[in-house]
């Protein structure tokens, strides 16, 4: 099973999970913990080969990985902790995550939020990931994460954002980035059929208006889905729980009470 850590402060309280993207691990919801488990029972997880799940590698030792294996891995948590239903906060390729478990286990989502979200990739985002693909075998893999790294957050005010994936790609092993990395085959067929079903569970996509890559496909898509909706924040790229926290934190907290069984709101 995957290392998780939860704050559980009341049974009566919903569920919020949180899931990270690639190269990252629940730390990158440092700025989260401390607002979110005053309303809500919290749940974070380390995905496979990252942060501390990294330990129970040898569980996993499938030749590649698929965004069902992935989510899988999650649901197998909420189901040891006996989660009936939660929301689901999920940042950059963990929103492609999130959305998969929504056509595995719908039931289990009672909303979901989605920061730096992607829903489409552009041009030159498909060229990027097919020049890796070229290149990953004769690269260092994390030469080629530094690439994506400063091609999705390439301005000074990302510093912070950049500098914090980076950190945590560096405890991937090579074979580990590998196995990821070919999940880019999927995410293009992936991502059109999730645009083109819509699966109705309230969703809150949050996203910086600096977000040059991934926030137009945003735009389009919450124009098709009927329970979803857009915040876009000003000065913010694509990592926008953590450049701007506060704001995030308040978007995040309201719309999860909406949607609540049990409010938090004060």
């Amino acid at each position: 099973m995957l290392f998780y850590r939860e704050y559980r402060s009341d049974e009566k309280k919903d569920w919020v999970v949180f899931v990270h993207g690639a190269g990252g691990s629940s730390s990158i919801w440092y700025k989260q913990i401390k607002a979110f488990k005053e309303q809500f029972n919290v749940l974070l997880i380390d995905l496979r080969g990252h942060g501390r799940s990294k330990e129970l590698l040898k569980e996993y030792v499938e030749n590649q990985y698929s965004f069902q294996d992935i989510s899988r891995d999650i649901l197998e948590v909420v189901e040891h902790l006996k989660i009936k239903q939660a929301h689901f906060v999920g940042v950059s390729l963990g929103s492609i995550i999130i959305r998969t478990i929504g056509e595995l286990a719908p039931e289990r989502l009672r909303s979901m939020v989605l920061c730096g979200a992607i829903t489409r990739l552009n041009i030159r985002s498909r060229f990027l990931v097919y020049m890796g693909h070229m290149l990953k075998r004769f690269m260092p893999y994390m030469w080629l994460y530094q690439l994506f790294a400063w091609v999705i957050m390439p301005s000074k005010r990302d510093q912070v954002s950049r500098n914090l994936f980076i950190r945590e790609a560096k405890r991937l092993y090579k074979k580990e980035f590998l196995r990821w990395y070919k999940l880019t085959y999927e995410v293009n067929p992936l991502l059109k059929y999730f645009k083109e079903k819509d699966i109705n569970i309230p969703t809150l996509y949050v996203m910086g208006e600096h977000d040059y890559m991934f926030l137009p496909p945003v735009k389009r898509i919450v124009k098709l889905h009927q329970q979803a909706i857009l915040r876009v924040i000003e000065n913010c790229g694509h990592v926008v729980n953590v450049e701007r926290p506060d704001i995030f934190n308040q978007e995040a907290l309201q719309f999860i009470n909406r949607h609540a069984l049990v409010s938090s709101a004060e």
